[in-house]
């Protein structure tokens, strides 16, 4: 019985060796930070929704860190010092590549430009209001020789995260009809529960036939009063 209580009383101490133990790691103190960019500037997306993962060798457990980026294309996590490997996944709106690890050293707070190649890419877009229609004007334009698009899309929201996933209003271009790097229109007639707002937000997305994810153009926000 004695020796029971003994043994009993030897892994309590263990169990709150342990726990001190996990207690005393220190957080991470460095922050890396960065940005998916296309040729220097940065590419809008999902929030939460595209991603890359970073790894570190020379642990006993060791697992992956996933990182999501936030709709303008800027990211940021809390690490150790030490070299990681990022890998760029695959399922984005850019090209997938065999060779989509790179090496990043973290370093005190380090900053840093991912770079991809899109699919397809947005530019020269406007959009403004006139009475209850928003009218968005921008360019298409073909990044990835063999690439294909699936959709073209206006969005239309009461929130700065505005997209696919989280909108009041959509309107789809009819693809047969965009022609690439030529100024394509798209006009949404706002609902009642977005026509009383003081403003609203809109994006434009395209999506390439083999990714789940979009390309959009970065938020913009438009006065209605």
């Amino acid at each position: 019985m004695k020796m029971k209580i003994l043994n009993l009383l030897v892994a309590a101490v263990c169990l709150l060796l342990v726990g001190c133990e996990y207690d005393n790691y220190e957080a991470p103190k460095s922050m890396l930070t960065g940005r998916v960019v296309y040729e220097g500037s940065p590419l809008a997306v999902r929030n939460n929704g595209p991603k890359f993962e970073l790894w570190q060798d020379g642990f006993p457990l060791r697992s992956k860190i996933d990182v999501f980026f936030d709709q303008d294309g800027s990211f940021s996590a809390s690490l150790f010092d030490g070299e990681y490997k990022l890998v760029r996944m695959g399922d984005s709106p850019w090209l997938h590549q065999a060779t989509d690890t790179i090496v990043v050293q973290v370093k005190g707070n380090t900053t840093i430009d991912v770079p991809v190649t899109p699919y397809f890419t947005i530019t020269n877009e406007t959009c403004q209001s006139s009475g209850s229609s928003i009218t968005a004007q921008f360019t298409v334009n073909k990044i990835v020789p063999t690439a294909n698009i699936e959709l073209v899309r206006l969005y239309i929201g009461g929130s700065i995260l505005t997209d696919q996933v989280r909108h009041e209003l959509r309107v789809d271009a009819n693809v047969s009809n965009i022609l690439l790097g030529q100024p394509v229109t798209l006009v949404g007639e706002l609902p009642d529960n977005l026509k009383n707002l003081d403003f609203v937000f809109a994006r434009v997305g395209v999506k390439s036939t083999v990714s789940s994810e979009y390309i959009y153009t970065q938020v913009q926000k438009i006065a209605l009063k």
